[in-house]
């Protein structure tokens, strides 16, 4: 895979994460809203989540084939240690330890527990200490577990998919905002300060309302857009921004509001269809 820039912005070195779980964070900043009322179409209808995927795949592994990447790692020099397995699961956020501790739980003895200790220790850093040489070779083992792969789309869904469409429901958006929302947490995690997902929405929120408060939507999403641009900029690993400008605000353009078929959009520069 291409050294390009992914992950969320959480936590470089020196993070916030071993105080502020990004866990904790989405399962209290961003449950559903009480109100049942406001309705809007899912990102989790199970196509849409499927061409969610997708798209996210495209940004962060160069491909729409999302499900070969449950193999995927390697440390891609963004201050996060190893990236790895279908969302981009970090041995220095938190969200790898997480995964792994949920595959012990549920296969007690599976490949990867011996390294527990280990990914505790380098959580917040970008250390390979303990996990070096062979994590690697022993996640790429893991993933041809069923098991494995499920705890994967299981923690996809707790930490970042479920809060997106939670939220996005809640403020009225429909599917393709959802999916703003969640292209955004995957990259810059569900935490709070001003260049992750709550501090990015915050500032959408101080440029227009969203629907749930009588905004108009195309207007409330192109200041998240905005915002989130904002955000990328802030880090040199996030710089290329193209992921927003070639591919979510075409669908905005287009006025593809429910992410229908046929989708062309461009990522880097590399052109991706789903028909």
């Amino acid at each position: 895979m291409p050294n390009r820039p992914t992950r969320r912005t959480t936590l470089l070195l020196g993070l916030t994460l071993a105080a502020a779980p990004a866990t904790a964070l989405a399962a209290t900043r961003y449950a559903p809203h009480a109100d049942a009322a406001i309705q809007a179409t899912g990102l989790d209808d199970p196509a849409k989540k499927e061409i969610a995927m997708k798209i996210v795949c495209s940004a962060e592994n160069s491909s729409l084939d999302w499900k070969a990447q449950y193999k995927y790692i390697e440390d891609i020099d963004d201050g996060r240690g190893y990236t790895a397995g279908i969302i981009g699961f970090c041995s220095g956020t938190g969200d790898m330890l997480e995964l792994v501790e949920l595959y012990a739980d549920r296969k007690p003895n599976n490949v990867l527990q011996k390294y527990l200790q280990a990914l505790r220790r380098v959580n917040g850093s970008d250390s390979h200490s303990g996990l070096d040489p062979n994590y690697t070779k022993d996640w790429k083992t893991a993933a041809q577990d069923s098991a494995f792969q499920q705890c994967q789309n299981d923690e996809r869904d707790r930490v970042y998919f479920n809060p997106a469409v939670a939220q996005g429901k809640s403020d009225g958006i429909r599917t393709l905002g959802q999916f703003c929302y969640y292209d955004a947490i995957v990259m810059h995690g569900p935490g709070s300060d001003s260049t992750s997902f709550g501090g990015i929405r915050k500032r959408a929120l101080g440029k227009a309302k969203p629907p749930s408060q009588g905004g108009n939507e195309t207007t409330y999403l192109n200041a998240f857009l905005d915002a989130r641009v904002w955000a990328m900029k802030q880090e040199e690993a996030h710089s290329d921004t193209s992921r927003v400008d070639t591919a979510q605000r075409v669908f905005l353009r287009n006025g593809n509001f429910d992410l229908n078929t046929p989708l062309d959009w461009k990522v880097y520069g590399d052109p991706y269809h789903i028909g």
